[in-house]
């Protein structure tokens, strides 16, 4: 780091430190160059101080002495920052006593010592270096290995032989992520210390080659080329790469193929970041440690949170770092901001489309409707109603892009209706069977085909015209759904059991055992997880690569009934499901006791549906005949809000 000026403008001091002038830094001692600080160690006060020597703090801590000097004078501090101070007496008196000795300064802890070391590179960082140089002074710490800075001062100024020079120096102090692991085999462990030095060397001569050749020095470039970076037998494939740049005509062509921002300050802060990390951080600091420290802490309070819901924003200029982060319930869509009553019967259904702007419903009235999501008031209104579903509509499933809807009927149902969203016009009407049962479908990711089944053996795999692609006999089918290899078809079935099933190979596997009927699931969006709605058990979490049960949720009343739960909110982070007690629960994912209990419905609640795209909007249809829209709450008066008795938040502990 650069060396403290000689002067700079005077401070406020305590006691016998003056008021205005010039600062004088105090004269270093042999140890002062090497560590960058004065020669105080941990913190401890450093021999040779007279003994008519005191110093005044402001704040009642005692900085070390100064070494080396025996200055007759006093220094007096201010928080932490010398001021100019002459020869005398002491500001002020320790222990009540006057003429007392100076108390020896507490020896610093190491994670006190790392503190300042991370101030320090923080501070450095915005150009505070003077500060730097004082805080270092003062604690008795460096900031980092006078090997290190050397070495960091060459690379930034581009002195490539002497940057090289150093690596002779660092070696000593290189280490390898395996070096515990190794440690017993002395030569196995010398060859990863070499290897590590040969990959910094590697970085260095990559970035001298790059800058000749934009300097249009092409002959020293081919010269770093053939008889410094081919030598090193490193990275053959990359030499080879490097060697092409040569043909580049000007240096805006270099800089958009290499991906580098050019000779400068910008490219050798980066190539810095990355000679950092084979260094230990005794030695030097990782790059930008403290800011990541406290946007981990950030993100681990987040991640805790049970009510965040909204996309994590990882600069650290969003938030505050003086108060934990909190989210409230107010925020959460557990408010019901709208009540569908257009159905005139059960609402068995419900499903947001995947582009969010869309629901659809389907009811006992025979209709599916088909719902417009207003982007800016999060309103719903009536935009298409699909009839002629003679025995009900019992399940729902979007195409991939949202221009068709499958709609299936209860377990006497053997017809499956494919509409065209857009138009509103039926496109098949499938029926293989008359004593088909037809109750749950899924499409393919490619969107070109569904498979479709039911609890009388039926498992089909169709076109978009109805035609039948592939069957599988006597699977008693539940529920169904398409993996995203395109693939494996996931089915629950009467044996309370999910197997997967392959269509290419007629294969099939075992995945998830219940000892209770399964109801229904669904799957996250990255596939891993699994939520089933157990008969008399209630809502299950599976992880689906592990094949083992996560987690039991409590509080919803789960009989025979078909319930369909769902993942939603940000990230997926939540769980909502219906319930035969007339309510909707919601849970963190991490957590087994509800967050939230959402209280409105008057019968059971068949099914819950979450926003994919609008984390805060949550859809509840129930035999009530109603389909009831939450989302935060609205802005009123507080006693409003909780007048409304809609929703009961649980703390979890």
């Amino acid at each position: 780091l650069p060396a403290p000026a000689e002067e700079s403008p005077g401070l406020p001091g305590g006691g016998g430190g003056g008021r205005g002038g010039q600062q004088q830094q105090p004269p270093q001692g042999p140890a002062g160059p090497e560590l960058g600080c004065l020669g105080a160690q941990n913190g401890e006060a450093s021999a040779g101080t007279a003994a008519g020597d005191q110093l005044a703090h402001a704040n009642g801590l005692l900085p070390s002495a100064n070494s080396g000097g025996g200055s007759p004078g006093g220094l007096s501090v201010n928080n932490g920052v010398p001021a100019a101070g002459g020869p005398g007496p002491a500001a002020a008196e320790l222990g009540g006593g006057g003429g007392s000795a100076l108390k020896k300064k507490k020896r610093l802890s190491q994670s006190d010592e790392d503190v300042i070391r991370l101030i320090g590179q923080h501070l450095h960082g915005l150009g505070l270096n003077q500060t730097v140089d004082l805080l270092m002074q003062e604690s008795g710490c460096r900031l980092e290995h006078p090997s290190a800075t050397k070495f960091r001062n060459h690379v930034m100024e581009g002195e490539w032989d002497k940057a090289e020079n150093d690596l002779n120096e660092l070696k000593a102090l290189v280490h390898s992520p395996h070096a515990i692991v190794v440690r017993g085999t002395l030569e196995l462990f010398q060859s990863c210390i070499v290897g590590l030095i040969v990959r910094m060397k590697f970085l260095l001569l990559q970035q001298k080659y790059l800058e000749y050749l934009e300097d249009g020095k092409v002959l020293e470039a081919l010269q770093v080329l053939r008889c410094e970076l081919t030598p090193l037998k490193y990275n053959t494939e990359r030499i080879h790469v490097l060697s092409g740049y040569l043909m580049c005509s000007h240096a805006e062509d270099l800089r958009a193929k290499a991906e580098w921002e050019g000779k400068g300050t910008a490219s050798r802060s980066k190539l810095l970041d990355k000679l950092q990390t084979y260094l230990p951080p005794s030695v030097m600091l990782p790059p930008r440690r403290l800011q990541n420290l406290l946007r981990q802490a950030v993100e681990l309070q987040r991640d805790r949170c049970l009510y965040h819901n909204t996309k994590l924003d990882s600069n650290l200029d969003s938030v505050s770092l003086l108060i934990d982060h909190v989210c409230s319930r107010k925020q959460f869509p557990c408010y019901t901001q709208q009540i569908l009553t257009e159905h005139c019967n059960e609402v068995w259904f419900c499903k947001f489309s995947n582009d969010g702007t869309k629901l659809a419903t389907g009811s006992k009235d025979t209709t599916v409707i088909i719902w417009q999501v207003d982007p800016d008031s999060h309103q719903l209104k009536l935009l298409k109603t699909l009839e002629g579903h003679a025995y009900g509509v019992s399940y729902i499933a979007w195409s991939p892009d949202d221009n068709y809807l499958v709609a299936c009927g209860p377990d006497d149902c053997s017809e499956l209706w494919l509409w065209n969203v857009q138009t509103g016009e039926l496109r098949t009407k499938m029926s293989q069977s008359h004593e088909d049962s037809l109750t749950s479908v899924a499409w393919n990711p490619d969107g070109k085909r569904f498979v479709t089944g039911g609890q009388r053996g039926q498992f089909y795999q169709c076109d978009l015209d109805g035609n039948l692609l592939d069957s599988w006999e006597g699977v008693r089918v539940q529920c169904l759904w398409c993996l995203s290899d395109g693939k494996t078809v996931l089915a629950s079935d009467t044996h309370q059991r999910i197997r997967g099933y392959n269509f290419e190979d007629l294969t099939d596997r075992n995945i998830v055992q219940e000892d209770h009927p399964i109801m229904s699931f669904t799957i996250s969006k990255n596939g891993r997880l699994a939520l089933l709605n157990v008969a008399t058990q209630g809502v299950h979490l599976w992880d689906l690569q592990d094949r083992v049960l996560v987690r039991k949720y409590q509080g919803v009343t789960q009989g025979f009934y078909t319930i369909h739960s769902c993942f939603g909110g940000h990230n997926e982070d939540f769980i909502a499901s219906g319930s035969e007690d007339h309510k909707v629960y919601i849970w963190h994912k991490r957590s087994e006791l509800p967050i939230a209990e959402l209280t409105g419905h008057t019968r059971t609640v068949n099914c819950v549906s979450w926003n994919p795209q609008i984390p805060s909007m949550m859809a509840s249809a129930s035999d009530d005949g109603t389909v009831r829209i939450w989302g935060p709450a609205p802005f009123v008066d507080n006693q409003d809000i909780e007048g409304k008795n809609q929703c009961v938040c649980v703390c979890v502990l």
